[in-house]
């Protein structure tokens, strides 16, 4: 994200999250995208499931807003999240622009929603199908952007109508696997060789 910040494991989470409490915060802004889960109770298992284990993402749009939707293992034990997105309150010199949305790199952070720690982080890759609808998504929003009363309006009326995540993750579009990412250890033949 902004080289000049710095992301450390056990410190305050160095960006501003206006939402508190647990839930899921999704934002493409001027240095590129970005997806902070805050949660109250967090043990090892979780924080290791966060920055290891297998995920996956969807992107559902309807009514001109767009919805990440999340699903990772070891933390949920089943069922989906939402992160919707939006730049209604953001400021103009940091919407995202064509550059900042080049980057196929979603930066996942880990956050305590009591304490405001970064508990962990974790960088996935996103296909060339996930971007597609997401920048897609991002233009035209940027070029007709929505006011806060009318996007809050949509917002719900969407809520309304999908009263689960299952459901939007049912009609999703692109979707992003992500693989666990533990590497096995070394067999002891394989150690001798170093």
């Amino acid at each position: 994200m902004a080289d000049a910040m710095n992301f450390v494991i056990g410190e305050k989470f160095p960006l501003p999250i206006q939402a508190r409490g647990e839930g899921g915060l999704f934002q493409a802004d001027a240095n590129g995208l970005m997806f902070i889960l805050q949660l109250n109770h967090l043990d090892v298992i979780a924080i290791e499931a966060f920055r290891t284990g297998k995920m996956e993402f969807a992107l559902y749009e309807e009514d001109g807003l767009l919805f990440l939707l999340y699903q990772i293992d070891g933390i949920f034990k089943a069922g989906w999240g939402d992160a919707p997105l939006s730049f209604h309150n953001m400021q103009a010199e940091h919407l995202p622009t064509e550059k900042s949305l080049q980057d196929p790199c979603l930066h996942l952070y880990l956050v305590d929603a009591q304490l405001g720690l970064l508990l962990a982080q974790r960088d996935v890759a996103l296909g060339g199908a996930f971007m597609q609808q997401l920048r897609q998504h991002v233009s035209k929003r940027l070029a007709e952007p929505l006011a806060a009363p009318e996007y809050m309006q949509r917002l719900q009326s969407v809520y309304a109508q999908h009263p689960t995540d299952q459901s939007m993750r049912d009609r999703a579009g692109a979707v992003q696997e992500v693989p666990l990412a533990i590497v096995p250890p070394m067999s002891a033949a394989h150690k001798k060789l170093h």
